[in-house]
């Protein structure tokens, strides 16, 4: 690894100087970056060639003083040469270091990784979702799969991640793993974190991710159709397990509730609100962040269809709601009894009511991002843009006012 580098013997000034002797110091630069040490030796001023780096004259303890000079510059080239056929990142403070002898804490990734992990775990429940570890521990296992895929090794000096690294990172991510573009993206992004938890700490001079460009794609969110949910709602199962999964599902295609959010909902967070209509009032547990949303007719006359279910009684909450797994699968086969011909998740109800429900009716993007809970209007913004309907909605107004003028 080639590094420019530079050195210079320079007289330096101590605070309150009047006259006299004055220390010697020794200042590396590499890539315009400064370290400076002291040479353990002093001089007379005017003894001292400021553009030699060394003291004047040729007598013997002058030949001496410059030879001892000369040593420690010998010192630092050497130091140099180790730190290069070590492929070891060189700066002016590592160059600094090797010379005096003093051995750098080596920062290794996976250490780095864990304890960042181990922290998030910690705060699961306070500052982050559980959900959260969880990808966090996934991108640490991504991570160590790829060290022993590509270098063989359990782990890695963090000064020996670069830009390279990163790009097969990627590579890895997409052919061995199989990853889609966002599914990528978002092992790369955990990824930077740690990264930028080195830089900020010190133990990086140099961002790797500079240069580096991943974007995420835009893809086409599945929601229900008027139609869809008029099917699923005049439907009778024959079992109560599908009925209930049915009108959970259709509850948060009324409000916008994700299944951590309903599967937690308490019938206390379910009360009048400053109208006088019948409100939620809840948090978030993904962001943490409220969420206030009037509940529509139907929504309202889900909430009372379960006032006297057992469950619901016993736990408190608005509704007896089984594990995301079985609601998935639960939604699968529903979907197949009202022939429609999506791929229901749980999710797809958060979507609904975003797109069908609120956007295609009207609402205003802000109060539709107010009640999702989302901390940034962009988010919303999403659903805006697969809404073909609704902008044929708006162009038939146009062309009727402007017909009209």
């Amino acid at each position: 690894m080639k590094t420019n580098f530079s050195l210079l013997f320079y007289l330096k000034k101590p605070k309150n100087y009047q006259g006299g002797f004055m220390p010697i110091y020794l200042r590396i630069t590499v890539n315009g970056q400064r370290s400076e040490t002291t040479t353990c030796r002093e001089c007379d001023p005017t003894n001292w060639n400021g553009i030699a780096g060394r003291l004047k004259g040729t007598k013997e303890d002058t030949r001496s003083f410059n030879a001892y000079l000369d040593n420690l510059q010998k010192q630092v080239y050497e130091a140099h040469s180790q730190l290069s056929e070590a492929q070891s990142l060189i700066t002016a403070e590592t160059l600094k270091n090797k010379f005096l002898g003093k051995d750098e804490k080596v920062r290794m990734l996976i250490g780095v990784f864990k304890d960042h992990n181990k922290k998030i775990g910690a705060l699961v429940g306070k500052e982050y979702a559980a959900g959260t570890y969880v990808r966090y521990q996934t991108s640490l296992k991504h991570t160590q799969d790829f060290l022993q895929w590509k270098y063989k090794v359990s782990d890695i000096d963090i000064k020996k991640i670069d830009h390279d690294f990163i790009t097969n990172y990627e590579f890895y991510l997409r052919t061995e793993r199989n990853c889609a573009n966002n599914s990528a993206f978002k092992y790369i992004k955990n990824f930077k974190k740690v990264i930028g938890i080195c830089l900020s700490s010190g133990w990086l001079d140099k961002d790797p991710f500079v240069n580096y460009k991943i974007r995420i794609k835009q893809v086409d969110r599945v929601f229900l159709n008027e139609d869809d949910l008029q099917k699923m709602a005049d439907k009778v199962f024959s079992t109560d397990r599908l009925n209930q999964v049915r009108d959970i599902f259709l509850f948060c295609c009324f409000t916008g509730l994700a299944y951590a959010d309903v599967s937690k909902l308490g019938r206390n967070e379910i009360t009048k609100g400053p109208d006088g209509e019948i409100w939620i009032f809840t948090k978030r547990k993904k962001t943490d962040t409220p969420s206030r949303i009037p509940l529509l007719p139907p929504a309202l006359s889900l909430v009372n269809k379960y006032a006297d279910n057992p469950v619901c009684i016993n736990s408190g909450k608005a509704f007896p709601v089984c594990t995301n797994q079985k609601m998935n699968a639960y939604l699968k086969e529903i979907a197949g009894v009202c022939e429609i011909n999506k791929q229901l998740t749980f999710h797809i109800a958060r979507h609904t009511f975003a797109t069908t429900v609120t956007l295609s009716n009207g609402v205003p993007i802000e109060s539709v991002s107010k009640m999702l809970g989302h901390t940034n209007i962009k988010t919303t913004q999403h659903y805006a843009k697969i809404l073909d309907l609704k902008v044929s909605q708006d162009m038939a107004m146009l062309k009727q006012r402007l017909a009209n003028n």
